[in-house]
């Protein structure tokens, strides 16, 4: 995985070395795919490369960035157990800590998502995603699973403080037409990059965001109000 670094680039300018500097929008892209290949990291692609496209058409710049959570199912499992995160799996949780949106892909089982996309936001650092932009979306064999986006996906993401966005993205079998995204699926994946670009580059608020120990001070209040107390 991509070492999580600086949110700005210098782009090439006139001869001699000047350049401009140009911010750049990070995008995550977790997908908890257990086949390789699967359906779930399809869409993720899908995704990423339509926001990647809008993002340009616009005249922005966006940086993606992949986590896939197959290859972190051991790292997980040990940071459940013990509560703290080590190696890939601190790396993916930095990657998600900096970013400006999310795009969180899962496979349905048992009408919901999958064990291990919840395994990987229940270790998530508390209050990382607070006012993140999120896009959901998910996969499954039918489409009569389609509502896992509103009956858990959203509240999931809600809980943890993002800002889901109104649009999102379900792929049932049958929308995999001929080995591709057939139109219908397609309109939707624009309609949600569209809407997740609008939040990367329209007006927002640029409050800094705080890590876990940040928080935790700003909880305490000032020293003189402990003195008082």
């Amino acid at each position: 995985m991509s070492d999580p670094i600086p949110f700005r680039r210098t782009s090439p300018g006139a001869p001699g070395g000047a350049g401009r500097a140009v911010d750049v929008r990070r995008v995550v892209v977790v997908s908890a795919g257990l086949s390789d290949p699967s359906s779930t990291k399809l869409l993720a692609d899908l995704l990423a490369e339509a926001t990647t496209r809008v993002a340009t058409e616009r005249g922005a710049v966006v940086e993606v960035q992949h986590v896939e959570l197959r290859a972190l199912a051991h790292g997980l499992t040990d940071a459940l157990l013990t509560g703290f995160a080590s190696g890939e799996v601190a790396t993916a949780q930095a990657q998600v800590a900096a970013a400006d949106a999310v795009v969180a892909v899962t496979p349905v089982f048992s009408a919901s998502y999958s064990g291990l996309f919840k395994t990987f936001f229940d270790v998530l650092e508390r209050g990382t995603l607070d006012g993140v932009p999120v896009l959901v979306a998910a996969t499954a064999g039918t489409a009569r699973h389609s509502l896992v986006l509103d009956h858990a996906l959203r509240p999931l993401f809600s809980y943890l403080h993002a800002a889901v966005l109104p649009t999102g993205v379900f792929a049932a079998s049958e929308d995999w037409a001929r080995g591709g995204a057939d139109s219908a699926l397609r309109t939707r994946i624009d309609r949600a990059a569209g809407e997740l670009v609008d939040r990367l580059v329209g007006p927002r608020a640029q409050a800094e965001r705080l890590d876990q120990f940040d928080r935790d001070v700003a909880a305490m209040g000032s020293f003189e109000d402990l003195l008082g107390g």
